[in-house]
């Protein structure tokens, strides 16, 4: 088998002269390795930290609950996450998705820019889709005309909020949204800021992977892992 080139070379130098240290500091080959390994584990880093802002942009990203409007569904102190692929906005710099699968469904569960303040994110249900028609009457919510079953959405015995929006038709526009917390009696949504725009959708809740009771201070074990519905 014929040798490889460069220990060839090295062992015919070192058979017609003293054997010497060729590194000039005394430090051998561990200075070009441990640059080597330098050079390794900054890349790696680099690799893993754009992997990271990928998946967080385009597939996947952590929400915490901080309020009750989403209560009984979502409790404060749950944290949940949003699949960002199942109702990506088109990029502004591309013009469409990077993996359109479906537009947003009624009773969806999103999480989406306020738009009265986009720097703040907000969590509702959609209620009603592009074109249709939504009514609230009382404790029942009407989509086209027809009542529709509702098990999530939890009202008050007294709920002077429902009264007063009680009886409003909301009638969708194109490429719009409209959503209500669950907890109806104690959520700003778009009964009270309009319509929610398809572009500022984030994404859709999936799942509560961690649950942490705030006033019990206890791991809430009964939530963990539990999809959203």
């Amino acid at each position: 088998m014929k040798p490889d080139r460069q220990l060839e070379g090295a062992w015919e130098r070192n058979s017609r002269e003293p054997q010497k240290d060729d590194d000039s500091d005394g430090t051998g080959t561990e200075v070009g390795g441990g640059r080597t390994m330098l050079r390794e584990y900054s890349e790696a880093f680099i690799i893993a930290i754009i992997l990271a802002l990928f998946i967080r942009t385009f597939l996947f990203q952590a929400f915490k609950i901080p309020s009750g409007s989403m209560l009984p569904t979502l409790q404060i102190g749950d944290q949940i996450l949003v699949n960002k692929i199942a109702s990506s906005s088109p990029l502004p710099c591309l013009g469409f998705s990077l993996v359109p699968l479906h537009e947003p469904q009624r009773e969806d569960i999103v999480v989406f820019k306020f738009p009265n303040d986009l720097n703040r994110d907000f969590i509702k249900r959609i209620v009603g889709q592009p074109s249709q028609s939504v009514r609230l009457e009382g404790h029942t919510l009407f989509v086209d005309g027809s009542a529709v079953d509702e098990p999530y959405a939890h009202y008050e015995r007294s709920s002077a909020v429902a009264l007063r929006r009680s009886g409003e038709t909301y009638d969708v526009s194109p490429a719009h949204y409209l959503v209500f917390g669950d907890n109806r009696d104690n959520s700003q949504d778009s009964r009270y800021w309009g319509l929610l725009p398809r572009d500022y959708i984030k994404g859709k809740a999936f799942l509560i992977y961690w649950s942490w009771d705030p006033t019990g201070k206890r791991v809430r074990t009964e939530r963990l892992l539990r999809l959203l519905r």
